[in-house]
């Protein structure tokens, strides 16, 4: 007699990943009407001129595979964006690569360069794919917290925490979740701390557009010292209000290039055709891109010109389009309880800081989206008012 079938046990590799924050918020959001400020997407369209362009890419028979690396008309219109933003000068040939978004972009370039036993520095809180990713390369992750309160980086901490492991460090500037930004000078510190070692930067570079009160982004490509050893990701979901297309790009020297690509051709191969056909001409009008900081700071002010008249204590949103508030004028409850009351209760669904940390540091700070329409934002704020 044959026995039941069995499905194998599996050991994990991932065993403390369950189900995330984003995903337990978004439910019960959805449970109890709540306006959903927690997760960091628009609930408006993009530009109709960019579906058109699909569209038309599609209807002229642009539907096969792609070329591994990304469309040449694409690489070439990232390539001058970069020279013309930040100064630097890429190969669109050999040095640009499309990805499918961002976090593949990130877990490609991890997997290419990171072995068994290598170290990985991350500035926590950190976007919650660079810990699994690492694990799932088989690095060491090593956590460095930026300053609590106002989420400086401590270049002593960075430093003493490099040690002839360090395969590579992670920096994320707009950075998710705290909406702060690196400075020019940070970004000098971080170039003369890594000049003397073999250390690969990570730049997630997603938010580049979005940095507001008249400051710049403060791209790895800016500085030469940095360039030749980054890989900068950023993201033509955030910056054109398509998430959910999944595209991004990776900018990085040839020899790192061609090790990414080793990877990247076996992990997703390419990324769908008519979408960067699409892209790639719709980039030829920079408008779009250089106005996006105004766009988003004009919702930023909306937002914190309502929040302002809440207990809330408001932190600076100086890039991406995160608000954090300090709740310790609201509530004794912690940060995660706090989101779930918050929702249920008042009907705003907001992030706790907490789960951007490995250990679930608590510092009574949560995280709100403004990526939305005025009128949610104003229905949001209408709730909250009760505060």
């Amino acid at each position: 007699m044959s026995s039941e079938p069995r499905t194998p046990v599996l050991q994990t590799k991932l065993p403390a990943v369950g189900t995330t924050i984003f995903t337990v918020m978004s439910t019960l959001a959805a449970e109890r009407g709540a306006v959903n400020l927690g997760q960091g997407f628009p609930d408006f369209d993009c530009d109709p001129r960019l579906v058109e362009a699909v569209t038309d890419a599609m209807t002229q028979g642009l539907n096969q595979y792609p070329p591994m690396t990304g469309v040449p008309a694409l690489r070439a219109a990232v390539a001058a964006k970069i020279e013309a933003m930040y100064g630097h000068s890429y190969d669109p040939a050999s040095e640009i690569t499309i990805t499918a978004g961002a976090t593949q972009a990130i877990i490609t370039a991890i997997l290419a360069v990171v072995r068994p036993g290598d170290e990985v520095i991350v500035l926590e809180p950190c976007y919650d794919s660079y810990v699994p990713n690492i694990e799932l390369a088989g690095g060491t992750v090593v956590r460095v917290p930026l300053v609590p309160g106002t989420f400086r980086p401590d270049f002593d901490k960075i430093a003493s925490a490099i040690n002839s492991k360090t395969r590579a460090i992670l920096v994320n500037s707009p950075h998710n979740p705290s909406a702060t930004v690196w400075s020019a000078q940070d970004m000098l510190k971080l170039q003369d701390l890594l000049a003397p070692t073999d250390v690969l930067l990570i730049s997630d570079e997603v938010y580049e557009h979005m940095v507001f009160d008249g400051q710049a982004h403060q791209s790895a490509a800016r500085f030469p010292g940095l360039a030749a050893r980054a890989f900068i990701v950023s993201s033509f979901g955030k910056t054109y209000h398509v998430t959910g297309w999944k595209v991004g790009y990776v900018a990085a020297p040839a020899s790192l290039t061609a090790e990414f690509r080793k990877v990247h051709q076996f992990n997703v191969f390419t990324v769908n055709t008519p979408v960067q056909h699409a892209l790639a001409a719709y980039m030829a009008d920079p408008t779009p891109y250089l106005q996006l900081p105004a766009f988003y700071q004009r919702k930023r002010d909306l937002f914190r010109e309502g929040l302002s008249r809440t207990r809330f204590k408001l932190l600076p949103s100086q890039g991406s389009y995160f608000q954090c508030v300090d709740i310790s004028q609201v509530s004794d409850l912690g940060e995660a309880e706090f989101c779930k009351w918050l929702t249920a209760e008042i009907g705003v669904a907001a992030i706790p800081l907490s789960a951007f940390y490995g250990n679930g540091f608590d510092q009574r700070v949560v995280r709100f989206c403004f990526a939305k329409k005025e009128e949610t934002l104003h229905s949001a704020l209408d709730r909250l008012a009760k505060l």
